[in-house]
């Protein structure tokens, strides 16, 4: 799949824990390195807690702080672009769709004519309740670029949806795997990190390889304006990662 190299970017991520926290900086690193405007745009409600510096990308002296305000504001200024954040959970459609809605940029002095953002929403949630507000705002776009990441303890997934002039390219996660959107369980907001981490024990090496190869994605999209990434499933136990090319998916559906 084709992607523009000439046109704005924002990068949405719904959560900065394990998968997010780690992901971050390099995002930081890839839109700066891009000759165009770009954005990233960080949410979590959540705060630094003890337990949370044992696998994610926080230290001692963030305690007590915001994620996402801790990781915009500590590599923002590193790389000379602007902290924007969202220091709040995002658990409803009316929160989520003005996030990833484009907007227009004048690329050129004096010129009326404004070029739309490309925007893309990246799901770094350890919950499916959130997947599925994810999945109802891929739908509601008509424009997305949607790569969520999921992870247990020793393997998770990657996986990349595609929505282009109202129309659906690539499946998203919850194409995918259906089950998720069958699945009941709580929001952040509902639950606690001793909840969270009981139900869905994760480990700092499944968190950064997930960050990784969401990384690649992103960076074949931005950089290279071409991606053939669907999906990669891996394991750490293993060191085994397995990924479904976009020919391959279309031979399978």
């Amino acid at each position: 799949m084709k992607y523009p190299l000439n046109v704005p970017v924002k990068v949405v991520m719904l959560g900065a824990g394990g998968t997010g926290g780690h992901a971050a900086p390099h995002i930081y690193r890839l839109l700066y390195a891009l000759e165009r405007p770009a954005r990233f745009v960080i949410c979590d409600g959540d705060v630094v807690e003890a337990p949370n510096l044992i696998r994610q990308n926080f230290a001692p002296a963030d305690l007590g702080r915001n994620k996402a305000r801790t990781l915009a504001e500590r590599y923002a200024s590193v790389f000379g672009m602007e902290a924007e954040y969202v220091p709040s959970f995002i658990e409803r459609l009316d929160d989520l769709m003005p996030l990833i809605t484009p907007n227009g940029w004048e690329l050129k002095e004096y010129s009326c004519k404004q070029t739309p953002e490309m925007v893309v929403l990246l799901g770094c949630v350890d919950n499916n309740k959130s997947r599925q507000l994810c999945h109802r705002a891929f739908y509601e776009s008509r424009d997305l670029i949607y790569i969520d990441s999921g992870n247990g303890e020793f393997s998770g997934q990657v996986v990349c949806g595609l929505r282009k002039n109202g129309r659906t390219v690539f499946k998203p996660i919850g194409g995918v795997h259906p089950e998720m959107l069958r699945t009941s369980d709580l929001f952040p907001s509902e639950r606690s990190c001793e909840e969270a981490a009981a139900a869905d024990p994760q480990s700092i090496a499944a968190n950064i390889t997930a960050a990784t190869a969401m990384v690649d994605m992103l960076y074949n999209i931005l950089a290279h304006g071409e991606s053939q990434i669907r999906q990669t499933d891996f394991s750490t136990k293993s060191l085994r990662m397995q990924t479904v090319l976009e020919k391959q998916r279309r031979k399978v559906s």
